[in-house]
């Protein structure tokens, strides 16, 4: 595909966090957050989030506005937190960031990609040696197929949408497309395989199939 990079990862215990390699672009909205935030973090949107919790001392007192998201932020966003009923992880996650965008916006509606891509019209054409995986999504977004020989776990890979996917092999388009294959080579002959799709859109929104299966020909 031209405007796609494969990557093989032949280390068990691939993680979906291996998209860290797809930017995000640039996209400036006005008092906004578009992406969950946690320490070690930073970008313009930290300091819009540090901007936003200064505004109440008794959230955040030192009020600095860095861009790096470090322990007094993450103490702020635990007090914003507590304030607002909200598990006190220290961590801006989906339900954190909903709620200082509708401060933010004062009760509006955010304006921003909340919603995850859809995976649809998966199919898969296979020879001896290699199988050829493609699938569309309803929006420009990055993906992976992971595949194994044995069934893969997948869990949670924390307090986001962030999946966890061990016991595979990757190969990954990363550039934003709708229509997307993977090439999977070098595979054994008459041989069952699962695997996994797994995308993200420009606005870091994730989906992940089910897991499948496929067999190689004689």
């Amino acid at each position: 595909m031209k405007n796609s990079l494969k990557l093989n990862f032949t280390k068990v215990g691939v993680s979906v966090v291996a998209l860290a390699a797809f930017v995000l672009p640039n996209i400036t909205l006005a008092d906004s957050l578009y992406r969950q935030l946690e320490i070690g973090m930073r970008g313009s949107d930290v300091s819009t989030l540090q901007t936003f919790l200064a505004q109440d001392r008794t959230i955040y007192p030192q009020g600095l506005v860095t861009g790096y998201f470090g322990g007094l932020t993450k103490s702020a966003v635990s007090n914003f937190q507590a304030r607002n009923g909200i598990a006190t992880v220290g961590r801006v996650g989906p339900i954190t960031m909903n709620a200082i965008n509708a401060q933010m916006n004062n009760g509006g509606t955010v304006s921003y990609d909340r919603v995850s891509p859809t995976i649809g019209q998966v199919s898969v054409s296979t020879s001896a040696s290699s199988a050829s995986i493609a699938w569309n999504t309803n929006e420009l977004s990055a993906g992976i197929v992971y595949y194994s020989l044995s069934p893969m776990q997948v869990t949670e890979a924390g307090a986001g949408m962030s999946v966890n996917i061990v016991g595979a092999t990757a190969v990954a388009n990363l550039a934003p497309q709708s229509s997307h294959s993977a090439t999977l080579s070098g595979l054994n002959s008459n041989t069952n395989y699962y695997y996994i799709v797994y995308v993200k859109d420009v606005s870091g929104n994730e989906s992940v199939t089910v897991q499948n299966t496929f067999r190689t020909n004689n």
